[in-house]
């Protein structure tokens, strides 16, 4: 595992309004021309359906009305929006969400006339993995992966410096195919990676075993460390599925860099080590990518919405 020193901030540029909808929280700040962060706020996330985009844009429209009483002397030009699911980044359209219950939306649309600003609209992940790229520990690399390992597992990839978007498609890796007779995965498939190598798939693989829920991989690791055989074949096989994951995008995309983020990725040596070692076996002639954890942190959602937004504001103003 390779550190670098610490991220960089968001720098000068245009005051940006970010928010980073998530499925059960909805976080939001003001960014100003300084790159200084105003006003963070955590929200429950409203779920109304087929309406929830609605009233994710309503909730957004009431945060930025707070803004402007709160900060006057910081105008917004633009705003970010990220929402998870399938998206389409450059049509403005949350494609679909499952756990927030739309289909087709057109966030940008919404957000334009709501917000009255030009939006920004991505992906969760891909979003958070811009900041990583830009800002984080990817900063300098033309070709990269930015891999979150939480409940599921979903990436953001970035080739010759662009990021890999595929009209929304690409990143899925957590349903990517790593064991073809693997378990079944809610989206119908078997054998996906994140249902052997997320968070949840840990818990719920020692579960299958053990006949013990535990609160967490973490939890899991603590009892791998100390000396429960059960567990460490667990962790043993999450991290061979990983491995076999990040091989597959090697061979496609050749990554400088792979910057894993999310819960699991906090395991710090206990998993960067056996994973380096693992995936070193399964590669010959490939180019080997340097595995490093994530920088940026919770926040990362939010630059990524504010980088986003910054970009869209400076090509307004420019066709302007």
């Amino acid at each position: 595992m390779i550190t670098l020193n610490s991220p960089l901030p968001l720098g000068h540029g245009d005051a940006v309004l970010a928010f980073d909808v998530g499925g059960t929280d909805m976080k939001s700040a003001l960014f100003a021309g300084d790159g200084t962060m105003l006003g963070l706020t955590r929200t429950p996330t409203p779920l109304a359906g087929a309406e929830t985009p609605q009233a994710v844009v309503a909730v957004a429209r009431e945060i930025a009305a707070g803004y402007a009483a709160r900060f006057p002397e910081v105008t917004p030009r633009a705003a970010g929006i990220l929402v998870p699911g399938l998206v389409d980044d450059e049509n403005g359209i949350g494609v679909f969400s499952s756990n927030l219950g739309w289909r087709d939306a057109p966030f940008r649309q919404l957000g334009e006339a709501g917000l009255g600003m030009p939006v920004a609209f991505s992906h969760d992940v891909r979003g958070a993995g811009e900041a990583e790229f830009r800002l984080g520990a990817a900063r300098g690399a033309l070709d990269a992966a930015v891999l979150v390992i939480g409940t599921g597992i979903a990436g953001a990839f970035f080739i010759d410096g662009k990021p890999h978007l595929a009209g929304g498609y690409a990143g899925e890796i957590g349903h990517s195919i790593v064991i073809p007779d693997g378990p079944e995965c809610p989206c119908g498939g078997r054998g996906h990676l994140e249902m052997l190598a997320s968070a949840g798939a840990i818990v719920r693989r020692y579960a299958e075993l053990s006949g013990e829920t535990l609160d967490g991989a973490r939890a899991v690791l603590q009892r791998a460390q100390a000396g429960d055989a059960t567990a460490q074949a667990v962790w043993d096989g999450a991290v061979y599925a990983l491995a076999l994951g990040i091989s597959q995008v090697v061979t496609i995309i050749a990554p400088e860099v792979v910057v894993l983020g999310g819960g699991l990725a906090q395991a710090g040596p206990a998993l960067f080590e056996p994973l380096e070692r693992t995936l070193d076996g399964m590669l010959t002639f490939h180019r080997r990518p340097r595995l490093i954890g994530a920088q940026i942190g919770e926040d990362a959602g939010l630059l990524g919405a504010a980088l986003r937004a910054r970009d869209l504001s400076a090509t307004t103003e420019h066709g302007a």
